[in-house]
């Protein structure tokens, strides 16, 4: 288990209103695996499965960036489009002027996470 390490990040709660809805949203932008536990709870797998984690009911969503978890894009343009039809709102746009390529979205429960587009991804799956 080379990518497990005193210190990684692995494992994220995510307020959720209707988390089927979250559950959908996350899947179809950024192509997150969802499953079921056995106590019915839902759960994800990011695309690499480094990360993992759930939604929660009753936790108020985090409306205003304070701490920002950002998701790795390889089109931003792209996922900025699927943000939008499904749910997501834009919340801080791409700014033109900066050397990273990032933006921060509401999700449909009202969470704030940020995108940010990694270049050397281009082109893959």
């Amino acid at each position: 288990m080379a990518d497990y390490a005193i210190g990684k990040i692995c494992y994220i709660e995510i307020p959720a209103v209707n988390v089927a809805r979250s559950a959908g949203f996350y899947e179809t932008c950024f192509g997150w695996e969802m499953r079921t536990r056995a106590d019915g709870s839902r759960a994800f797998d990011d695309t690499v499965h480094q990360v993992s984690g759930t939604f929660v009911t009753g936790r108020p969503p985090a409306h205003e960036p304070g701490l920002v978890v950002h998701i790795m894009v390889a089109d931003i343009k792209a996922v900025i489009v699927a943000i939008e039809a499904n749910g997501g709102v834009i919340v801080q746009p791409v700014d033109p002027t900066s050397p990273e390529v990032y933006a921060l979205f509401r999700d449909p429960a009202g969470n704030v996470f940020g995108i940010y587009e990694e270049r050397t991804l281009a082109g893959r799956a």
